[in-house]
């Protein structure tokens, strides 16, 4: 007998018993997911990145989403597994290495400008303000954008250190954790209290962008298509505005 998987009774049945037959129809009803999350990946991903090298990274993270889940936190199994998914595809791109190490140091320079420039002028400092900072013209300033754009696809994964010593990711900002120490959660929901915060101070343009490519889950070239601009140039727009929210939260961990 086939597990009612999309039903709490079916969870139930599953996280009572482990049985394997049940958990095969979990994952079977599942995999849909992971195609969906690792084609959405894959629009912002050089051509040498396959969709099936995804798929197949992103299927460890839905094993594991599948063995640790638990239905009586509240929690949609979609919303907690979305996350693991992606960190997986994520972690199957880093064995690979195939971001430069000088790209990241590129990135690493965008970043600590937008946060020296948001401190100096108290808001998000605009394209021309940045590429002037930089000694860059507009035209260099766009190029680097896109150069160094695959180091923000990585984001979730970055690291910051919060009041204990201990090592937080943004994928860890998720409201998805379980039995974690009160003290903790308390933490990580004021955290994501200020990247909230953090999102509203994006420029209008920026936010539209970050919320059509993570809340509606839309290829830059969807995205390009609906506000009427070039899957180029919304790229660069997504990379600012990561680099400037990955800025101010290391600004707020410091």
């Amino acid at each position: 007998m086939k597990a009612t998987t999309n039903t709490s009774a079916g969870w139930k049945a599953y996280t009572q018993t482990r049985d394997p037959a049940l958990r095969e129809d979990l994952l079977l009803n599942y995999l849909p997911l992971v195609k969906r999350i690792a084609t959405h990946f894959l629009g912002s991903l050089p051509r040498s990145v396959r969709l099936q090298d995804l798929i197949s990274s992103g299927v460890l993270g839905l094993l594991s989403s599948v063995d640790n889940f638990n239905p009586d936190m509240g929690t949609k199994f979609e919303t907690y597994a979305s996350t693991r998914i992606r960190g997986a595809m994520v972690d199957g791109l880093r064995e690979l290495d195939w971001v430069p190490r000088s790209v990241r140091q590129k990135a690493r320079k965008v970043e600590r400008t937008f946060g020296n420039l948001t401190y100096r002028l108290g808001r998000v400092p605009n394209e021309d303000e940045a590429a002037h900072e930089m000694n860059l013209s507009l035209e260099d300033y766009y190029k680097l954008l896109e150069e160094v754009n695959i180091t923000t696809l990585l984001s979730l994964d970055d690291t910051f250190w919060n009041s204990r010593g201990d090592k937080s990711t943004l994928g860890d900002l998720t409201p998805d954790e379980q039995q974690k120490p009160v003290d903790e959660r308390v933490e990580e929901a004021e955290l994501q209290e200020r990247m909230v915060d953090f999102l509203k101070e994006l420029p209008e343009q920026e936010k539209l962008v970050v919320a059509l490519y993570y809340y509606e889950e839309l290829t830059l070239k969807e995205i390009g298509e609906i506000i009427g601009l070039t899957e180029s140039r919304v790229s660069q727009i997504h990379t600012k505005a990561i680099l400037n929210l990955r800025s101010r939260l290391r600004q707020r961990q410091d």
